[in-house]
């Protein structure tokens, strides 16, 4: 049994680069895909105790859905979520030099963080803004239950767990 997962949360380093496989044409039934860089930063304490930060950049690939949501909604700075897997490919150059490189295949997308951290919704008209369910839905309202209050004082009267 074996397992390719990656579970990602960072910022977009650079707009995506969108393609159509089928040439330069957006036609329907041409396959389309994205790619951009994702920063992660981890941040730790050394051994003297200073705040250190690293910042790894991940190469993210997107095909068709997920490279519509790149496409419309994603922009330098943007925040998100993605699932994915890892696959390495290699190609040899003009100059016989061999080169790697690993990407993340998107499996699922999110846009994270407000709206209006987001430069690609800022830019949008309301028409054109994200469906339904690439937003974050809104927090339930539930009805506030108070308690009834005995005789006795057993402390603040607020009814929070901590």
């Amino acid at each position: 049994m074996s397992l390719n997962k990656v579970m990602l949360i960072g910022n977009v380093g650079k707009d995506p680069e969108v393609r159509y496989l089928d040439g330069n044409n957006a036609g329907s039934g041409s396959a389309k895909v994205a790619q951009f860089t994702l920063a992660t930063t981890e941040r730790f304490r050394d051994r003297n105790g200073e705040l250190r930060e690293n910042t790894e950049w991940h190469n993210i690939v997107a095909w068709r859905n997920s490279a519509d949501v790149a496409e419309k909604f994603v922009r330098k700075g943007t925040q998100l979520y993605i699932e994915g897997k890892l696959r390495t490919r290699s190609w040899t150059d003009q100059g016989g030099q061999k080169h790697y490189t690993t990407e993340v295949i998107v499996d699922s997308l999110q846009l994270l963080g407000k709206k209006s951290d987001n430069p690609a919704a800022a830019a949008q008209p309301a028409s054109q803004q994200p469906a339904q369910s690439f937003q974050r839905p809104a927090p339930e309202q539930r009805p506030v239950q108070t308690a009834q209050v005995a005789d006795v004082d057993e402390g603040p009267t607020d009814d929070l767990p901590f």
